[in-house]
């Protein structure tokens, strides 16, 4: 597990590579921390290291974003806080996401854990003060 320490939000950006650096092959990522913990903003910042162009905006009520990298490789961007039922990802068809080669960030994967592959990357997220952030990756 790597642990990150920030004290100003201008830090993400290397919160956001070290994160990249880490996938190790994975394509799963799971973001916890509760509400206003950061876990779009630090998306967003993946998402821009990874050269996507679009302005990244939470997709609480599309439920999936997807953005385009550099090289052409699909990010998908999820947020299954207004999920009521896990069947409401089966009509998503999220194995077509979860299972490619795209990257797939999910916040509030708690509410589908039983839906996700093996080979995850966790980010935890706790708010130490309103711009200091501890980040727990495994």
């Amino acid at each position: 597990m790597k642990r990150i320490e920030i004290e100003s939000l201008s830090e993400l950006q290397s919160v956001a590579e070290q994160i990249i650096e880490s996938l190790n092959g994975r394509n799963v990522v799971l973001f916890y921390g509760g509400m206003g913990a950061g876990k779009t903003t630090l998306i967003s910042r993946i998402a821009a290291a990874l050269g996507a162009a679009d302005q990244v905006t939470s997709p609480t009520f599309a439920i999936v974003n997807q953005y385009e990298a550099d090289d052409n490789s699909h990010i998908y961007h999820f947020d299954f806080y207004r999920i009521d039922r896990v069947e409401e990802v089966f009509d998503l068809g999220y194995e077509e996401y979860f299972y490619s080669d795209g990257l797939c960030l999910v916040e509030w994967s708690e509410k589908i854990e039983e839906l996700l592959p093996d080979d995850v990357m966790t980010v935890s997220i706790t708010i130490d003060s309103d711009s200091a952030r501890t980040f727990e990756i495994d």
